[in-house]
């Protein structure tokens, strides 16, 4: 009798592992890369909550207690409502990364001739000095250039970038190489204004953060949008070339 018991109970064993296995792989719907940004943003948030010791801290502890949770478990509940899956590599995670994609324009009129302003910027060892998130810009003779970023709570992101438009004076557009950590693609573009005005610089930035949306709102909670940011840069770089100086947050100068 215990012999057929055991028999039976071998289909409903099979049939429980086998759920265990679909409920694990469904619950697994968050990417590598997010889930490291997960992590290392949860639990920034969650120590950084607690040392206020406060109301507003504990609600930010316990954002951050949920965010090492879903970088601990690869699940993210409103994923699945959405039926969101980053975890895969297959193709429909290209419609995914499309839709987590920034997309920024910004720009600044400057009392500069737009040769001048090209110079500039075409040398990019030059950018680090009005982009304050820009720790350094190396040029390569091949076209290529490598970038290294300061990030939220000091965190750094370095990938390799190479020109894919250029006109003297007019335009120039990038994209990072395949493969890079960031994923990103824009253009500067220099605007002659009528009446001996100056130069209008347009900036159009495209770029998918690491760990996508998710990704913006760990930058925003802790640092800067990319818009504001680069509204920011084009304001130092109009203070650069029309003074020579930029002023800082406290409201002193800085030198070339």
């Amino acid at each position: 009798m215990a012999s057929a018991d055991v028999a039976s109970s071998a289909p409903l064993a099979r049939h429980v592992r086998n759920w265990e296995l679909e409920h694990h792989q469904t619950h697994q719907n968050v990417g590598e890369t997010e889930r490291w940004v997960s992590l290392m943003a949860g639990g920034a948030m969650t120590i950084y909550g607690l040392s206020r010791q406060s109301l507003g801290g504990l609600v930010l502890a316990l954002a951050g207690g949920s965010f090492v949770y879903r970088g601990a478990t690869g699940y993210c509940g409103a994923y699945q409502a959405l039926g969101i899956d980053t975890s895969q590599s297959r193709g429909p995670s290209d419609s995914v990364k499309a839709q987590h994609g920034v997309k920024v324009e910004e720009s600044v009129a400057i009392s500069r001739p737009r040769e001048e302003l090209f110079r500039y910027w075409r040398d990019f060892s030059n950018l680090p000095r009005i982009m304050r998130h820009l720790k350094s810009v190396e040029t390569h003779a091949n076209g290529r250039s490598h970038w290294v970023a300061s990030g939220p709570m000091g965190a750094t992101a370095e990938w390799d970038a190479e020109i894919i438009n250029e006109r003297e004076n007019e335009l120039i557009a990038w994209r990072s190489v395949e493969g890079s950590t960031v994923d990103t693609a824009g253009s500067v573009h220099f605007l002659e204004m009528p009446g001996n005005r100056g130069t209008e610089i347009r900036v159009v930035l495209k770029y998918d953060p690491p760990g996508g949306k998710l990704g913006v709102g760990i930058a925003w909670l802790f640092g800067k949008s990319a818009s504001q940011q680069i509204r920011e840069d084009l304001r130092n770089f109009k203070s650069m070339m029309e003074t020579g100086t930029i002023a800082t947050t406290e409201g002193q100068p800085r030198g070339a």
